[in-house]
């Protein structure tokens, strides 16, 4: 079948509108997709955020719980024993729970514990965080607020054992000094792993 001349001209016409809208409607699409993918990595980092800080303060919530089971009135020599000049020696007494030694054998395996964590979903905000789920002392526990799925608690531990990896001076320092605060003083403003920390309310241990 041969095209007549006309039939050519029109089909031409009928592509170049077509080639003009589809370029029309690209230019009303790029808008929408590059704001969709803003929209995407927007909530993609602010995920990896909660999760970050939400790792940090139930890291805290840990390793205070692990330093109260330990006697306070123990004491452990730190420093050197060896003679200065002047005859004395460089050893201190401070609590075995706050030693540097006990801090870096209990983070050993604090992140273990990520795996008693439950994840809350604030509807006013859509922020996460992260409860626990399993009780210390077997106590029953209300659920009803927590989604459990093993793929967030293995984030969750992944998470914690990048901070213990990339910020263990700082922890060892905060719990051989600091008592008060330390979720607010270590995951917001040392670390800031918590863009929100200040607002989120102390948690009982």
């Amino acid at each position: 079948m041969f095209l007549l001349p006309d039939d050519v001209s029109a089909c031409a016409v009928v592509k170049s509108v077509f080639r003009r809208k589809m370029r029309e409607a690209a230019a009303l699409l790029t808008p929408c997709v590059v704001l969709c993918l803003l929209l995407s990595f927007s909530q993609a980092a602010r995920q990896g955020q909660d999760m970050r800080c939400g790792a940090c303060r139930a890291l805290v919530d840990e390793m205070e719980w692990a330093i109260s089971q330990i006697d306070p009135k123990k004491m452990i020599q730190t420093g050197s024993f060896r003679i200065n000049p002047d005859g004395s020696q460089s050893i201190r007494e401070v609590p075995l729970a706050r030693s540097e030694g006990n801090l870096l054998e209990l983070m050993e395996t604090v992140c273990e514990r990520m795996a008693d964590y439950g994840e809350h979903t604030d509807s006013s905000t859509n922020r996460k965080s992260y409860i626990r789920v399993k009780s210390r002392t077997g106590e029953a526990m209300d659920l009803s607020e927590a989604t459990l799925d093993s793929r967030v608690t293995s984030s969750l531990k992944f998470a914690c054992e990048t901070i213990v990896e990339q910020h263990e001076d700082e922890v060892i320092e905060f719990f051989a000094h600091e008592t008060e605060n330390v979720k607010d003083k270590l995951c917001s403003k040392r670390t800031d792993l918590c863009d929100h920390a200040l607002k989120i309310p102390h948690d009982e241990l």
